[in-house]
């Protein structure tokens, strides 16, 4: 936890110090409200005691100032002059709350408690909003990528299975999500499900599920991603990395929507929408031998395919905006301004990485730059291995 101390009375400073610094937070001190208001758009504080009486720039002039770069901060004002009318100005202005001196210890930490609960909440408020934006949001007004929401308009409401494919960090989760959302299934669960990060000797377990003792480990009965989602959707992300065995069994239930516990001889009844993934080429993949060609038509009724960055370069505006307004939100600080040179040279980049590196970008152009990003500063930090 970060606090930021303003008074122009250095003994008051230094007691806030003391007592917040038993506390184990740190402490930023400010002796007038200009240097707070400096300190304060350098810096992302949790919680900022401020006094109100002092010389130049008062208290409630560098509230209001807090409050439009960061309303989000609580700041509660002190002073040794307080009456009703000056506490009630003290909230009309934004502050959190209002503590008259001298200062009491238990007052002043009852206050730090129930003002960082505030900003938590708003926190994690804030993180489900982002949730269900990203959920409802593909940036983007390019041909390719509109020709990507048609489709999902198109097909979301039907129970048409959809294979996604794409390169590493396009988006293809995203679009399994607009889907779902989009489909008559959205109020019921959305599973996913990442084939290429589940051990082969588990996934058949982890797509049907087990009973119990059906093998060494398996102590308790388990219900599998198939029943998990059922009256859902399940994702099944990077299906082309899933093996040969376990496709044979995908194949039985799209076909009969029966699946099969391991170590049961009882079919289960399974309502479920499959959406699939797939960075690779599973045509080539088919030829090798290592995925059913059964599979895939039984999989790809309608194929979906999102376009790399590189072929999307007019969309890097606004994912620029777009990301920069999620990350400094998520950071809790001001949103920051990108110049157009600095965009056209994030046009330039080779985007391998496609969205995912593009976001990881920005999020360090945000963290190592001031308050608005240039050209120089992509030139410098775009690449992770930049030289300090």
């Amino acid at each position: 936890m970060k606090v930021l101390v303003v008074d122009d009375e250095r003994s008051i400073r230094n007691s806030l110090k003391d007592i917040l610094e038993y506390e184990n937070i740190e402490v930023v001190l400010a002796e007038n409200g200009s240097s707070a208001i400096e300190i304060f758009q350098k810096n992302v504080f949790d919680l900022v005691f401020c006094d109100i009486k002092m010389p130049g720039m008062d208290g409630i002039e560098a509230l209001e100032k807090m409050q439009e770069f960061n309303a989000d901060i609580p700041v509660v004002m002190i002073s040794g002059h307080g009456n009703i009318d000056t506490a009630v100005e003290c909230i009309k202005k934004g502050a959190y709350d209002f503590i008259e001196k001298p200062l009491d210890l238990n007052r002043i930490l009852i206050t730090l408690r129930n003002a960082t609960d505030k900003t938590a909440l708003v926190k994690e408020t804030k993180k489900l909003q982002r949730k269900v934006a990203k959920t409802n949001e593909i940036v983007g007004n390019s041909e390719s990528i509109q020709k990507v929401k048609d489709i999902i308009d198109r097909v979301a409401p039907t129970e048409a299975r959809v294979l996604i494919t794409g390169s590493n960090g396009t988006g293809k989760e995203l679009v399994a999500r607009w889907l779902h959302e989009k489909s008559n299934r959205a109020a019921n669960v959305f599973i996913e499900v990442n084939c290429a990060a589940i051990p082969s000797e588990l996934i058949e377990s982890e797509l049907f599920g087990h009973e119990k003792g059906s093998f060494t480990s398996a102590i308790k009965q388990h219900k599998g991603k198939f029943e998990q989602a059922n009256g859902g959707t399940i994702f099944l992300d990077e299906i082309g990395d899933m093996s040969l065995a376990a496709q044979a069994k995908v194949l039985r239930a799209l076909q009969e929507n029966k699946v099969l516990r391991v170590g049961s001889d009882k079919d289960i009844v399974v309502d479920v929408r499959v959406i699939a993934a797939t960075n690779k080429n599973l045509r080539e993949e088919i030829e090798k031998g290592n995925f059913r060609e059964d599979l895939y038509h039984r999989l790809s009724v309608i194929v979906i395919h999102v376009p790399a960055l590189n072929d999307r370069r007019e969309d890097i505006p606004l994912l620029a905006e777009h990301f920069i307004t999620e990350i400094c939100d998520e950071y809790s600080i001001p949103k920051m301004e990108i110049t157009e040179d600095a965009l056209a040279e994030l046009r330039e980049l080779n985007w391998t990485g496609n969205i995912r590196e593009f976001r990881n970008v920005i999020e360090r152009l945000i963290i190592l730059c001031d308050k608005i990003i240039e050209a120089q500063d992509v030139r410098t930090y775009a690449n992770p291995l930049f030289e300090n």
